[in-house]
This record gives C-alpha cells, structure tokens and sequence, in this order.
C-alpha cells in the first residue's frame, strides 16, 4: 500500500524517536530514548513495537517499515510524528522541541506538509494553508494569552482539506475571537451586536481605526482610511460566507458548496485582519513585537 509519507519522513522519524545510535558523534536530535522507552512510546500511538535482540536504531527503522504496508499506516505515522513533536515530550529541555519539529519538516517539505504547533499543541497541516499571513499570525497568537484564539486557529487549520465549511466558520470565529479578547484588554465593554460585524465596529474606535483618528501624515491618510474600509468589507464578506456556505448553522448531509480554495482565502483574509488588530493594539499598549519564527 502507498503512503503519503516519503522513506525522507521515516528516516527523520527515527532519528527524532531514537534520538540516534548511542555512538553517535553528532549529538542526538530531541531527546536520547532507550528501548524501553521507545517501545512506550509507540504504545502510546497504537502501535504495538518490541526492540527484541535488536538495536534501537535498526528495530525502530524496522518498525516504521512495517507500518507502510498496513491499511491505516498514514493515520498511524501522522500520530507519531504528532507525539514526537509534542512540545509536551520536552518539559525537561524545552529547546529541543524546535529542533525536533525543524528536523520533521524538513523532511515534510518536498510533500507540502508541515507541523506548526498553535495553542500548544502539535498539528500536521498542509503547507499551502500556512500562507505568507497565517504563519506570522500562528507566531504572534502563541506569544499572547488569548486562548479562545488559538483554538479558532487550531480547529481552522487542519479543516481546510478535510472540512472547508468548518474552516470559514472557524476563520469567522477567530476574527470574533480576536476582537472580543482586544475588548476585553482595553476594559472596553462589548457590544450588544456580537456578531463579526458588530465586534469589528466596537474594536475600530478604541484602536484609534475611525475614519479622521488615524495619527498619519496627510498625504497617506485618504489611502490607509480607505484601506480601512476595505478590511470592514472584508470581514464582512467572510461573516455573510459562514452564513451562506459554512456550517455554523447545520447544512444538509453529503453537501458541499465550498472547496479548500474558498476556505484558504477566508482564513488568509482572516489572519490578515486579526494579526493587524492585535498589532495595533499591541502599538497602542506600547507592547514589544514578538519575533516571527517559521511553524512555531
């Protein structure tokens, strides 16, 4: 049976489960597990492996073989390579986690996947759902206490393959999230429209956004105020797709009237707008910008 993961994948898998041969002279990738260990953690997956009168390194190369010719192989790698990215695994020697995760992706690459850890936890997404846009936005919400966001972009991301209405409601959802958590910041009350529409307009005044607030030079204000205005219609437009064609609010079974395509471009418009607001919010409260690092 074919599997979606290249021999690349399981060569990193091994070298991040094993954490490499006990006489290694490059230091181990992750976390050095013994056989015991090894054989724990692929229980905790599901999977049944013994290390025997084996080695570790050749039983877990063996192991991983023998998982590509059964039927639920690709569910069963993906949640190895989930528990080997885990940032949970590395309590101990948080730094390692980046390392790990850095080592998988580069195997995932070529295969446009990629893992990207949003509200703690390890997701296996596709590579094109992670734009220019949403990967800075998965950076910034990580560094922020604003849970209810990071579930809204952790429930959108994997979605776009496998459920595109869920991932506009999703996208729909973080915009609200985002507003309502900037509100909150600000001690500023939230407003009786709770809808995208309504919480957009209630986070514009605060934020200094209202048409004539913005502190610009003359000659650029026209622009960013009509700039300004598209974002209102933006979000608009994405609110009126959950209603029309997300799942928010029941749809009929085995019917589809939205595709990956639609569900990215919400989610990039999403993340375009909700990384903007938190920006200017942070400005405002004369925060620090976290730096940008690739899927952290």
């Amino acid at each position: 049976m074919s599997s979606k993961f290249s021999p690349y994948v399981i060569k990193a898998l091994v070298d991040t489960i094993t954490g490499g041969g006990g006489n290694d002279t490059t230091p181990p990738i992750g976390i050095y597990r013994s056989g015991p260990k090894i054989e724990h953690f692929f229980l905790d997956c599901g999977v049944d492996m013994r290390i025997g009168t084996n080695s570790r390194v050749p039983a877990t190369t063996e192991a991983l073989r023998r998982l590509l010719s059964r039927e639920d192989s690709d569910k069963l790698i993906k949640e190895l390579i989930l528990k080997v990215c885990d940032p949970r695994e590395y309590l101990a020697e948080p730094e390692k986690a980046a390392l790990v995760r850095e080592h998988i992706n580069r195997a995932l690459e070529p295969d446009d996947l990629a893992v990207a850890i949003v509200g703690g936890k390890a997701h296996l997404i596709c590579r094109e759902a992670t734009g220019v846009i949403v990967e800075p936005f998965i950076s910034k919400v990580e560094t922020l206490d604003f849970d209810t966001v990071q579930m809204e972009i952790a429930r959108a991301l994997p979605s776009i393959q496998e459920d595109p209405e869920d991932a506009v409601t999703a996208a729909c959802s973080l915009i609200e999230a985002v507003c309502r958590s900037i509100l909150l910041e600000l001690d500023h009350p939230l407003p009786s429209k709770k809808d995208i529409d309504g919480l957009i307009k209630a986070v514009q005044e605060p934020l200094g956004l209202s048409p004539g607030r913005n502190d610009l030079p003359p000659e650029i204000e026209r622009d960013v105020r009509q700039t300004l205005g598209g974002l209102t219609s933006v979000t608009k437009g994405i609110g009126a797709l959950r209603t029309h064609g997300g799942d928010a609010h029941g749809r009929e079974k085995g019917f589809r009237r939205i595709d990956p395509r639609i569900a990215r471009l919400a989610l990039n418009s999403a993340s375009s707008i909700a990384l903007f607001l938190i920006e200017t919010w942070e400005r405002k409260e004369q925060r620090s910008l976290p730096q940008h690092s690739e899927y952290a």
